[in-house]
């Protein structure tokens, strides 16, 4: 006799009202700027007069504030509150070490994550692929901001003023190929990873290795991370429109997304 099917799950109860006013709440996050009740009305999908008893609510609750002269609508202090306590509570590497794993399985490639540390882009996860990279980095190594796909990739976000020290001490050391030999040839390269989105090497730092390094943003809009996938040349598709790319980027995109970086706000220039 064939087993009976598994009921499914049903759904949660909860309070439809809380939802629907909700919609409101992240129209307004999502505009970016104080709203008019119509504007915000339409954004949320409800009528003005529906949308104006929630607000009364909100306001009363501190979600929301009105401007008395102009009439439009802001988040509250309250609404702040939650949010800086939900930023609070967020642990960026935490948050993105599951990803770690999750790339190099699905892509077959190795990756890395590396935070800014007191002597530069500082290694702190490594995650192999089924193909493992043989290469002298692990969690704990500072990596060079020239010839690197990681250091590349905080060079471009960093403010100028934390690394250009670093950079003219690099420079000093210049004599690779594929690495910039002044400060012109390094604005230039860094320019042209944010114009992508990516930073790439293709054995600059070790040779048949090649690498790509996509940006993570915290909720200020600044550089927290830097997600690095690595493989062997000929095997590993590092071009910056390539598969591996495509995949790295959206992974760095919705970890910044999660970490509160302001709407849009991508590797890309």
């Amino acid at each position: 006799m064939p087993a009976s099917p598994t009921p499914a799950r049903p759904r949660a109860q909860g309070i439809q009202s809380v939802e629907t006013g909700g919609a409101l709440l992240e129209a307004l996050v999502a505009g970016g700027h104080p709203m008019m009740l119509k504007d915000l009305a339409a954004a949320a999908g409800m009528p003005a007069a529906k949308a104006h008893r929630y607000l009364v609510s909100f306001i009363r609750l501190g979600l929301v504030e009105q401007d008395g002269t102009a009439g439009r609508y802001s988040l509250g202090p309250f609404a702040l509150r939650l949010g800086l306590s939900a930023l609070g509570r967020l642990d960026a590497v935490r948050l993105a070490t599951p990803r770690l794993s999750e790339l190099a399985s699905r892509l077959g490639v190795t990756v890395a994550l590396a935070v800014w540390g007191n002597r530069g882009a500082t290694i702190v996860r490594w995650e192999d692929s089924r193909d493992i990279v043989t290469v002298n980095v692990r969690a704990g190594g500072v990596m060079p901001l020239l010839s690197s796909a990681t250091g590349r990739c905080f060079a471009a976000w960093m403010p100028p003023g934390a690394i250009d020290h670093l950079v003219a001490e690099e420079l000093r050391q210049a004599g690779r190929p594929g690495v910039p030999r002044d400060r012109d040839e390094a604005d230039r390269m860094l320019q042209e990873v944010r114009s992508t989105g990516l930073a790439r090497v293709t054995g600059q730092l070790i040779p048949g290795i090649d690498a790509l390094a996509a940006p993570v943003f915290d909720h200020r809009g600044a550089i927290v991370l830097a997600v690095t996938v690595l493989g062997y040349a000929g095997t590993f598709d590092s071009r910056v429109d390539g598969s591996a790319a495509s995949a790295l980027r959206a992974s760095a995109a919705d970890l910044s997304a999660r970490l509160g970086a302001p709407t849009g706000k991508s590797g890309k220039a």
